[in-house]
Protein backbone atom coordinates (compact mmCIF):
# COMPACT_ATOMS: atom_id res chain seq x y z
CA UNK A 1 0.00 0.00 0.00
CA UNK A 2 1.41 3.36 -1.01
CA UNK A 3 0.80 6.76 0.40
CA UNK A 4 -0.54 9.73 -1.56
CA UNK A 5 2.89 11.36 -1.35
CA UNK A 6 4.55 8.32 -2.91
CA UNK A 7 2.00 8.30 -5.72
CA UNK A 8 2.62 11.96 -6.49
CA UNK A 9 6.38 11.35 -6.46
CA UNK A 10 5.94 8.42 -8.83
CA UNK A 11 3.83 10.50 -11.22
CA UNK A 12 6.40 13.29 -11.20
CA UNK A 13 9.13 10.75 -11.86
CA UNK A 14 7.20 9.36 -14.81
CA UNK A 15 6.73 12.80 -16.33
CA UNK A 16 10.40 13.66 -15.84
CA UNK A 17 11.41 10.41 -17.52
CA UNK A 18 9.09 11.02 -20.48
CA UNK A 19 10.40 14.56 -20.91
CA UNK A 20 14.07 13.52 -20.69
CA UNK A 21 13.58 10.61 -23.08
CA UNK A 22 11.66 12.77 -25.55
CA UNK A 23 14.35 15.43 -25.46
CA UNK A 24 17.11 12.84 -26.00
CA UNK A 25 15.28 11.35 -28.99
CA UNK A 26 14.60 14.81 -30.44
CA UNK A 27 18.26 15.80 -30.01
CA UNK A 28 19.38 12.58 -31.69
CA UNK A 29 17.14 13.14 -34.70
CA UNK A 30 18.16 16.80 -34.92
CA UNK A 31 21.88 15.97 -34.85
CA UNK A 32 21.42 13.25 -37.47
CA UNK A 33 19.60 15.76 -39.67
CA UNK A 34 22.40 18.28 -39.26
CA UNK A 35 24.93 15.56 -40.08
CA UNK A 36 23.13 14.80 -43.34
CA UNK A 37 22.93 18.53 -44.13
CA UNK A 38 26.67 19.00 -43.62
CA UNK A 39 27.43 15.98 -45.80
CA UNK A 40 25.30 17.52 -48.55
CA UNK A 41 27.15 20.82 -48.08
CA UNK A 42 30.44 18.94 -48.28
CA UNK A 43 29.47 17.48 -51.64
CA UNK A 44 28.38 20.90 -52.90
CA UNK A 45 31.54 22.67 -51.69
CA UNK A 46 33.84 19.97 -53.09
CA UNK A 47 32.15 20.27 -56.48
CA UNK A 48 32.31 24.08 -56.33
CA UNK A 49 36.03 24.09 -55.56
CA UNK A 50 36.73 21.62 -58.36
CA UNK A 51 34.77 23.72 -60.87
CA UNK A 52 36.48 26.95 -59.87
CA UNK A 53 39.95 25.41 -59.93
CA UNK A 54 39.19 24.13 -63.43
CA UNK A 55 38.06 27.59 -64.54
CA UNK A 56 41.10 29.35 -63.12
CA UNK A 57 43.54 27.00 -64.83
CA UNK A 58 41.68 26.77 -68.15
CA UNK A 59 42.63 28.66 -71.29
CA UNK A 60 40.89 32.03 -71.58
CA UNK A 61 37.63 32.16 -73.48
CA UNK A 62 35.82 35.13 -75.04
CA UNK A 63 33.69 37.29 -72.78
CA UNK A 64 29.98 36.36 -72.85
CA UNK A 65 28.02 38.46 -75.32
CA UNK A 66 26.25 41.52 -73.86
CA UNK A 67 22.91 39.96 -74.79
CA UNK A 68 23.67 37.18 -72.28
CA UNK A 69 24.64 39.37 -69.33
CA UNK A 70 21.17 39.79 -67.84
CA UNK A 71 20.72 36.02 -67.57
CA UNK A 72 24.15 35.27 -66.11
CA UNK A 73 24.29 33.75 -62.64
CA UNK A 74 27.46 34.19 -60.55
CA UNK A 75 27.76 30.44 -59.99
CA UNK A 76 27.99 29.98 -63.75
CA UNK A 77 30.78 32.46 -64.45
CA UNK A 78 32.69 33.58 -61.35
CA UNK A 79 36.44 32.97 -61.73
CA UNK A 80 36.01 32.08 -65.41
CA UNK A 81 39.16 33.06 -67.30
CA UNK A 82 38.29 35.36 -70.18
CA UNK A 83 39.84 37.76 -72.67
CA UNK A 84 38.19 41.04 -73.64
CA UNK A 85 39.21 43.80 -76.03
CA UNK A 86 38.26 47.46 -75.83
CA UNK A 87 39.40 50.97 -75.00
CA UNK A 88 39.65 52.38 -71.51
CA UNK A 89 37.44 55.38 -70.76
CA UNK A 90 39.78 58.24 -69.76
CA UNK A 91 39.45 60.03 -66.42
CA UNK A 92 36.91 57.55 -65.07
CA UNK A 93 38.95 55.29 -62.81
CA UNK A 94 37.87 54.54 -59.25
CA UNK A 95 40.12 53.36 -56.44
CA UNK A 96 38.60 50.75 -54.11
CA UNK A 97 40.04 49.72 -50.77
CA UNK A 98 42.30 46.67 -51.09
CA UNK A 99 43.79 44.34 -48.49
CA UNK A 100 46.27 42.05 -50.20
CA UNK A 101 49.32 39.90 -49.55
CA UNK A 102 51.34 43.01 -50.44
CA UNK A 103 49.61 45.10 -47.80
CA UNK A 104 46.79 47.62 -47.78
CA UNK A 105 46.21 49.92 -50.71
CA UNK A 106 43.74 50.26 -53.56
CA UNK A 107 42.32 48.34 -56.48
CA UNK A 108 42.41 50.46 -59.63
CA UNK A 109 38.99 49.97 -61.23
CA UNK A 110 38.83 51.23 -64.82
CA UNK A 111 35.87 51.13 -67.23
CA UNK A 112 36.65 49.50 -70.56
CA UNK A 113 34.41 50.36 -73.50
CA UNK A 114 33.87 47.44 -75.85
CA UNK A 115 33.68 47.85 -79.61
CA UNK A 116 29.91 47.41 -79.28
CA UNK A 117 29.75 50.31 -76.79
CA UNK A 118 29.07 48.38 -73.58
CA UNK A 119 31.10 49.04 -70.45
CA UNK A 120 33.03 46.35 -68.56
CA UNK A 121 35.02 47.30 -65.49
CA UNK A 122 38.57 46.02 -65.27
CA UNK A 123 40.37 45.68 -61.97
CA UNK A 124 43.75 46.75 -63.31
CA UNK A 125 45.36 45.62 -60.07
CA UNK A 126 46.72 46.73 -56.73
CA UNK A 127 48.62 49.92 -55.94
CA UNK A 128 49.98 50.95 -52.53
CA UNK A 129 48.33 53.85 -50.75
CA UNK A 130 51.06 56.34 -51.66
CA UNK A 131 50.67 55.56 -55.39
CA UNK A 132 46.93 56.14 -55.55
CA UNK A 133 45.72 58.06 -58.60
CA UNK A 134 49.00 58.18 -60.52
CA UNK A 135 48.40 55.45 -63.12
CA UNK A 136 46.56 56.77 -66.16
CA UNK A 137 44.91 54.31 -68.50
CA UNK A 138 46.46 53.70 -71.92
CA UNK A 139 44.72 55.54 -74.74
CA UNK A 140 45.06 52.81 -77.37
CA UNK A 141 42.83 49.70 -77.55
CA UNK A 142 43.92 46.89 -75.24
CA UNK A 143 43.26 43.20 -74.84
CA UNK A 144 42.80 42.15 -71.22
CA UNK A 145 42.89 38.62 -69.83
CA UNK A 146 41.65 37.91 -66.33
CA UNK A 147 39.06 36.32 -64.08
CA UNK A 148 35.39 37.25 -64.07
CA UNK A 149 34.24 38.42 -60.64
CA UNK A 150 30.90 39.38 -59.14
CA UNK A 151 30.23 43.05 -58.41
CA UNK A 152 30.32 44.01 -54.72
CA UNK A 153 27.45 46.43 -54.07
CA UNK A 154 27.00 48.83 -51.15
CA UNK A 155 30.44 48.70 -49.54
CA UNK A 156 31.29 47.10 -46.22
CA UNK A 157 28.91 46.53 -43.32
CA UNK A 158 30.16 49.48 -41.29
CA UNK A 159 31.76 51.44 -44.15
CA UNK A 160 29.32 52.08 -46.99
CA UNK A 161 30.63 53.41 -50.26
CA UNK A 162 30.52 57.19 -50.64
CA UNK A 163 30.32 57.89 -54.37
CA UNK A 164 30.17 61.66 -53.85
CA UNK A 165 33.57 61.67 -52.18
CA UNK A 166 35.02 58.91 -54.29
CA UNK A 167 35.45 56.60 -51.33
CA UNK A 168 34.99 53.01 -52.34
CA UNK A 169 35.20 50.21 -49.81
CA UNK A 170 33.97 47.57 -52.25
CA UNK A 171 34.07 47.10 -56.00
CA UNK A 172 30.52 48.18 -56.81
CA UNK A 173 30.78 48.62 -60.56
CA UNK A 174 27.21 49.86 -61.07
CA UNK A 175 27.71 52.69 -58.56
CA UNK A 176 31.16 53.50 -59.93
CA UNK A 177 29.80 53.75 -63.46
CA UNK A 178 26.92 55.98 -62.37
CA UNK A 179 29.32 58.24 -60.46
CA UNK A 180 31.44 58.58 -63.62
CA UNK A 181 28.40 59.46 -65.73
CA UNK A 182 28.62 56.25 -67.73
CA UNK A 183 25.86 53.84 -68.74
CA UNK A 184 25.12 50.75 -66.67
CA UNK A 185 28.08 48.36 -66.98
CA UNK A 186 28.27 44.59 -67.08
CA UNK A 187 27.13 43.05 -63.76
CA UNK A 188 30.64 41.71 -63.23
CA UNK A 189 34.19 42.96 -63.45
CA UNK A 190 37.44 41.33 -64.53
CA UNK A 191 40.46 40.87 -62.27
CA UNK A 192 43.36 41.45 -64.66
CA UNK A 193 46.01 38.73 -64.81
CA UNK A 194 49.55 39.34 -63.60
CA UNK A 195 52.12 41.10 -65.78
CA UNK A 196 55.34 39.43 -66.88
CA UNK A 197 57.10 42.04 -64.73
CA UNK A 198 56.23 41.11 -61.15
CA UNK A 199 57.13 44.63 -59.96
CA UNK A 200 54.82 46.43 -62.41
CA UNK A 201 52.01 48.58 -61.05
CA UNK A 202 49.09 48.32 -60.93
CA UNK A 203 49.81 44.73 -59.90
CA UNK A 204 47.41 42.26 -61.45
CA UNK A 205 47.05 38.59 -60.63
CA UNK A 206 46.35 39.04 -56.92
CA UNK A 207 42.94 37.41 -56.92
CA UNK A 208 42.54 35.18 -53.88
CA UNK A 209 41.16 31.83 -55.00
CA UNK A 210 40.87 29.89 -51.77
CA UNK A 211 37.90 28.40 -49.99
CA UNK A 212 37.44 26.91 -46.55
CA UNK A 213 35.84 23.49 -46.49
CA UNK A 214 35.14 22.37 -42.92
CA UNK A 215 31.88 20.57 -43.66
CA UNK A 216 33.31 17.10 -43.00
CA UNK A 217 34.53 18.25 -39.59
CA UNK A 218 31.11 19.73 -38.82
CA UNK A 219 29.41 16.50 -39.95
CA UNK A 220 31.61 14.44 -37.62
CA UNK A 221 30.85 16.79 -34.72
CA UNK A 222 27.10 16.55 -35.28
CA UNK A 223 27.33 12.76 -35.62
CA UNK A 224 29.19 12.51 -32.32
CA UNK A 225 26.53 14.65 -30.67
CA UNK A 226 23.87 12.35 -32.15
CA UNK A 227 25.65 9.34 -30.65
CA UNK A 228 25.85 11.06 -27.27
CA UNK A 229 22.13 11.88 -27.39
CA UNK A 230 21.27 8.33 -28.45
CA UNK A 231 23.44 7.01 -25.64
CA UNK A 232 21.55 9.22 -23.22
CA UNK A 233 18.22 7.82 -24.44
CA UNK A 234 19.46 4.24 -24.04
CA UNK A 235 20.72 5.01 -20.55
CA UNK A 236 17.35 6.46 -19.54
CA UNK A 237 15.46 3.42 -20.84
CA UNK A 238 17.76 0.95 -19.08
CA UNK A 239 17.65 2.93 -15.87
CA UNK A 240 13.85 2.98 -16.04
CA UNK A 241 13.71 -0.77 -16.50
CA UNK A 242 15.99 -1.37 -13.54
CA UNK A 243 14.07 1.10 -11.39
CA UNK A 244 10.41 0.96 -12.44
CA UNK A 245 8.16 3.61 -10.99
CA UNK A 246 6.35 2.07 -8.07
CA UNK A 247 3.37 4.29 -8.60
CA UNK A 248 2.49 2.55 -11.89
CA UNK A 249 1.86 -0.72 -10.07
CA UNK A 250 0.76 0.65 -6.75
CA UNK A 251 -2.44 -0.45 -5.19
CA UNK A 252 -4.96 2.11 -4.20
CA UNK A 253 -4.65 3.10 -0.58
Amino acid sequence: MTTATEERTARRGGKAFAFALGFAIFATLLMLGLTAWQLARLEWKTDLIARIEARVSADPVPLPAPSEWAALQPADYEYRRVTVTGTYVPDAQADALALTERGSGFWVMAPLRLETGEIVYINRGYVPQERKGVFAVPSEPVSVTGLMRVSEPDGLLLRPNDAGRGRWYSRDVAAMSAAAGLPAPAPFFIDRAADADAEALPAGGLTRVSFTNHHLLYAIQFLLLALVSAGGAIFLIRHRRRNPTTGNDAEAA
